[in-house]
This record gives structure tokens, sequence and C-alpha cells, in this order.
């Protein structure tokens, strides 16, 4: 007997669920079929066809009896009933008839002209004594049915095509392809999932976001047991809109919350609303909230509700739509009008809030906005044990934690691929574990792309790429508020000629001494090709633009200027993008622009500053850069010594540790004064 082995489904029993679903369809396509053959299949009747010749033949034998032309189309030829009885006429059909009648004819010819047949009959009957001539008799036959199908046939056709269309409209362009065809277009297209067969995602799968699951996981309490806060006078909230970064979990969490709430959760994407006929998102938003309320207590999740919640403007030439905006009210009517207990909460997700109307956004409607952030060190670490899971073969030296301080600023989708990409490249390499190693090479290849070690540079070039990058790393280390550097190269990854690799401080405020330490060390890697060669390049182009936008933020938005003053230019609410209008005036533009390239300038010089002063040992780290082409901390150290100051993350990790001992020697005093209390 067979077993099915673990790898394997178990085979369904013969007959189970095998009957093939019956199809109208079918039956109609069955009788066409039917119909044409009947059509096509008794053309001619029983007759044979035969050539002109035989036909001359037949009526100089004397042996034909009749002819009858049909419809000018074809020549019927009745052969003798005593004739048939000859050999010649052995292949005749009907031989053993014995009466005569239209039906029982032998032969046929088919007439292309009747001109030219009557002028070749005529003919041959000349030939012949008049009184064997042979008759020619003309007759016309109807038929009824190929007639009518002929005539309806076309039309049949068209009405195929038609309905093929809409259908195709129906499946392709976003309508419903269900019962009622193109007339249920404006039904709307929520998926209902259940929680036995659909999800299986929980609060426990979602890793990090800890102050939004607090709050998503009270709008699950208030539908598993409304009445303990209704009791108390309280309102269930209408909504919630999760606002963060892309990939932070948005709509993981809203999956989680469907697997948790054991009620229908109904999911659709805000451009499911979007239409190629008018009115038609404004009637599935209706018919969203129908179902919602016959299905109550539930939840709506909206993803993506930007592509229905955008501003509505007033001038339809500056980005206004009539058919969203129709779609847009719609949306808040019904948020606004079903009953505060009726059980329906409305979750929606977006990663720009910012342009959202307003009154989407009012109490009432939206009532909570949950923020979700990239996660800090901590909740990396949480990401990379639920990612590394599925991973089966582990080298002993993956730590998580260790991984979590490589990845500042990625985000829950970031880390996700950071733990696919290693296991490639594991493969690639042939390995039979994912190492350590594995995972760092996915983060330089997230962030700087795939090595290109085959690209063909000149000595000079490599030269310039080593010092420029060797400057970078210089000034960094030598400046107390530039972020840690882990490991440079003049590699070529991607577009980038050579990279240096940093470690992020994740800082929650930024002074101004910060900010300007990083411009300088930004500056470096230019301010190094001018010290060393006296000439720069175009390679620090990616340079010059972050320090211009870090200037110009520094300046306009978060005033620290003396000139402009404590001013700030910064539009939250991100209006100003549809403005052609600037929010200051000529002469202050004016000021902002010197007061940028001042400061960019300052930095510059100081960073020359810092390079001429260090020379010798930036020479000897560019010539190791250039023989070794990656350098890693430890040849920081080597050459200009360990830096004198702890960075943010050995600050936190030296409080969390000092917390701790301090915690300790309370519990362990606690206990003594316990032990003490007892004896006595």
């Amino acid at each position: 007997m067979e077993q099915n082995t673990p790898n394997q489904a178990p085979k369904k029993p013969q007959g189970q669920n095998s009957k093939p679903k019956f199809n109208i369809y079918w039956v109609y396509g069955g009788l066409f079929v039917l119909f044409l053959a009947l059509q096509f299949m008794n053309v001619g009747g029983n007759l044979k066809e035969v050539e002109w010749h035989r036909v001359e033949q037949l009526i100089k034998s004397g042996d034909l009896k009749q002819v009858v032309v049909v419809n000018r189309e074809t020549a019927e030829l009745f052969i003798k009933p005593d004739s048939l009885k000859k050999t010649e006429y052995k292949d005749a059909p009907n031989r053993e008839s014995n009466s005569f009648s239209p039906q029982e004819g032998q032969y046929y010819y088919t007439i292309l002209s009747m001109d030219d047949f009557v002028a070749k009959w005529d003919k041959v009957n000349l030939e012949i004594p008049e009184g064997q001539r042979v008759p020619l008799k003309n007759e016309t036959r109807k038929d009824f049915m190929g007639d009518i199908f002929w005539s309806i046939f076309p039309i049949l056709i068209i009405v195929a095509i038609w309905i093929f269309i809409f259908r195709r409209m129906n499946g392709g362009a976003g309508g419903s392809s269900g019962p009622g065809g193109i007339f249920s277009i404006g039904k709307s297209k929520a998926k209902e999932f259940n929680k036995e067969t659909d999800i299986k995602i929980t609060f426990s799968d979602v890793a990090g976001l800890e102050e939004a699951k607090v709050e998503i996981k009270e709008i699950v309490e208030f539908l598993k047991n409304a009445k303990k806060f209704t009791d108390l006078g309280g309102k269930i909230p209408k909504g919630a809109l999760l606002v963060g970064p892309p990939g932070t979990g948005k709509t993981l969490l809203a999956k989680a919350v469907a697997g948790e709430a054991n009620v229908p959760f109904f999911s659709m994407s805000g451009s499911d609303f979007v239409e190629m006929f008018v009115g038609v998102g404004a009637s599935r938003v209706r018919d969203l909230f129908r179902k919602a309320k016959e299905k109550s207590p539930c939840i709506i999740f909206i993803d993506e509700i930007d592509a229905i919640g955008r501003a509505r403007g007033n001038n339809p030439n500056m980005g206004a739509n009539d058919e969203r905006e129709n779609t847009l009210n719609q949306l808040l009517t019904e948020m606004d009008g079903f009953g505060s207990n009726s059980g329906v909460i409305v979750l929606a997700a977006t990663n720009r809030a910012d342009i959202l109307d307003k009154a989407l956004l009012r109490a009432g409607r939206f009532d909570r906005q949950i923020l979700v952030e990239l996660p800090d060190i901590k909740e990396r670490t949480e990401i990379f044990k639920v990612h590394l899971k599925p991973l089966k073969f582990l080298g002993d030296d993956v730590n998580p934690e260790f991984l979590g301080k490589q990845t500042p600023g990625f985000s829950g989708a970031d880390i996700a691929n950071v733990c696919n990409e290693a296991a490639l490249i594991a493969a690639r390499k042939d390995k039979t574990k994912v190492e350590k190693q594995d995972f760092l090479d996915a983060v330089d290849r997230i962030i700087g792309g795939l090595e290109k070690k085959n690209k063909i540079i000149t000595k000079s070039e490599k030269q310039a790429i080593a010092f420029h990058e060797a400057g970078h790393a210089t000034v960094s280390w030598l400046l107390e508020h530039a972020n840690p550097l882990i490991k440079v190269t003049i590699i070529p990854r991607g577009r980038a000629l050579g990279a240096a690799w940093y470690l992020p401080e994740e800082r929650q405020i930024t002074t101004k001494e910060q900010i300007l330490d990083e411009m300088c060390a930004t500056l470096g890697g230019r301010a190094s090709e001018d010290v060393n060669f006296g000439e720069v390049s175009t390679g620090a182009l990616n340079d010059l633009e972050r320090v211009t936008k870090q200037a110009y933020a520094l300046i306009s938005f978060y005033g620290m200027s003396e000139k402009v003053g404590n001013l700030s230019f910064y539009d939250s609410s991100g209006q100003s993008a549809y403005s052609f209008n600037r929010p200051y005036s000529e002469k202050t533009a004016e000021v902002i622009d010197q007061e940028v390239k001042l400061m960019v300038e300052a930095q510059y010089q100081r960073a020359k500053d810092i390079l001429s002063k260090n020379k010798e040992q930036l020479v000897q780290l560019g010539n190791r850069l250039m023989e070794k082409e990656v350098i890693f901390t430890e040849d920081m150290i080597e050459i200009f010594g360990k830096r004198p100051w702890n960075s943010r993350s050995e600050v936190l990790d030296g409080e969390e540790v000092k917390e701790d001992v301090i915690q300790n020697d309370l519990k362990k005093e606690e206990e003594e004064a316990t032990q003490s209390e007892v004896l006595r």
C-alpha cells in the first residue's frame, strides 16, 4: 500500500470533489454545433457529383429520364429504372429504387453559370433525335431552417462578442465578474477574511511596534467586549489611521487585528474605489458599508487611503478630481453616518498623512492616528528573531542583537530582505549554513548595491577614489559628533566608485554642533582630493547634494542662523508643495543663500585644516586602502588610535548596565532586610 510521506499532501479519495461543475453554456454550445453539422452534412443530399463530360454521356446514351435544375445552382440527373441495372451505373445511389420521385435522383451537376449550362445543354440535345431528347425542368426549393439559421447566426456572433468584451472589462478593469456582469460594477470589491481559514497572523507574529500594538489591541478589545466600555458611557472609536514610513508593518498590524478579532474583516485598497466610470467609487463605498452593517461587529481596512483621501482642491487645474472627491465625500458621509455603537470600525493605512483631507482626520471619523515608526535597536533585534526562524541552518556566530546594531534606519521590510538576501548569498557561495558574514554582505548589498570588481579604472583614478574615501574616514574619526566608521572600500558598488560605511547615531534630538560635524565629515572626501592633489573631481556630487540640503534645513527649517533668526519656513501640512509662492521675501531668500554658502565653505575649510594637520596618517590610510581595497575599524585604530569619545549606543549600554546594578543592589538590600526581620 502507498503511504503519504510527510512532505506530500494526503491523496483525495477517487470521486471526492471530482465532479465537474455543470455549466449551461456547454448545452448551448452543443446545440449550436449540432445545428451547424445538420446544415453542412446534407449538401447535395444522397446524390453523387459528376463532371460535364459524364452528363454529356448520359444525355447521348438515352438512359436519362429527367433533369431537374434546382434553384439555378445544381442539375439533378435521374436515370431510368431499367437502365440502372447496367454496370456503368453501379456507383449510382438509389439504384434499387423502382419508382420515380424528385427525391430519388442518382447524380447532380453543379451549375457555375446558368447561361453557359443552357447553351451546352442545347448543343448536346441538337445532336440526338428529337424523340430521345431529355426534358429540362426548373424547380425552386426553400430551406426554411437554413434561412432562419443564417439570418440569426450573425446576430448571435455579435451578441457573443459583446458579452465576451464586457466580461473581460469586468474582470480586467476592476469590475465584478460575478452575477450581474457589467451591472454589478458598482458593487464593493472588498474581500472578506475569515479567521479560521484565511488569516493566521496574530500579535505574537508582529515583532516590535509595542506602542502601536497597545492602541491597536484596544480596538480589538472594543470588538470583543464592547459592553465593558459602553456601560461606563464610552463610545467605540469609529476609525483608526495607521501612519508611518513604507515597510514599517502597517498592513501587517491590520492582518494581526483580523487574526485576533473574531469578527468579519473586510479589506480593500484605496485604488479599488477608483474606476473608469463616473459614480462607481461612491457606489462601492455605499455597498461596502452596507455589507459591514449587515455583519456588525466587523472591521473595514482600507490600505493606501491617500488614493481617495487626498485633500480636495478648488481648482481642477491644480490637481482636483471630481470623481475622486465624490468618492471621498461619500466615505466621509458613511463614516459620520452610522451609529456610534454599531460595532463597525474603519482601519486605514497610509505613509502620506500630510496630504489627507482635514475632514477625514477630524474627531468622529478617524478618532485615532496610530504612529508606526521605524524600529529602534531593540525592536530591530526582535524583528530579526522573527525573520531568522524560517532560515533552517544558521551559523553559531549569528547574533540578532549584533544584526540589530548594524541596521540603523532599516524598516521591518528591509530586515526581511536582509535575511532573505543573506540566505541567497550563502547558497551562492555553496555554504551549508547562513553565517554572520553573509548577513553583513547582505546589508552592504542592499545599501550600496552589487560589487563590480571587473570595472576597469586607471591607477590615477583608483588613487583619487582611495584618498577621497580616506578623507571621509579621517575627518569622521577625528570629530566627536561624526558617525562611527565601520568599513571603507574602493570596490565599485552600484553607481558609486567607493563607499564608507558608518553606524549612524539614532538620536532623538540633534544639536547644531552635531550637524556641522556631519557636514564636515561629508566634505572630507573633496577636501582630501584638494589637499593631496591640488584639484577636485566630480566624485563628490552626492556629498555636495547632502551637505547643501543639510545647510538649507539648518537655516530655513531649524532656525539655526543668526542673520535669519528663529524662523522656520517648514510646512508640516505638506500644502506648500502646491504653492508657487515662497513663504519669505526675495531679500530673505538672498540671506538664506548667502548663509548656506558661508556655512558650507566654513565646514570645507575646517575639513581641509583637519586633514592638513593629520596628512601623514591620511597618506598612510590612503596607501593602505590602495593596497587592501577594504579597511575596517581595526585599521583606523591602528593608524589614529582609539577615539576618545563614546558613541551614543555605548552610552546607552553603560546606563542600562548601571541601572541594572542599582536595581540588583536594591534587590539585595530588600532581601537582607527581609532575612534580618525573619531572624528577629
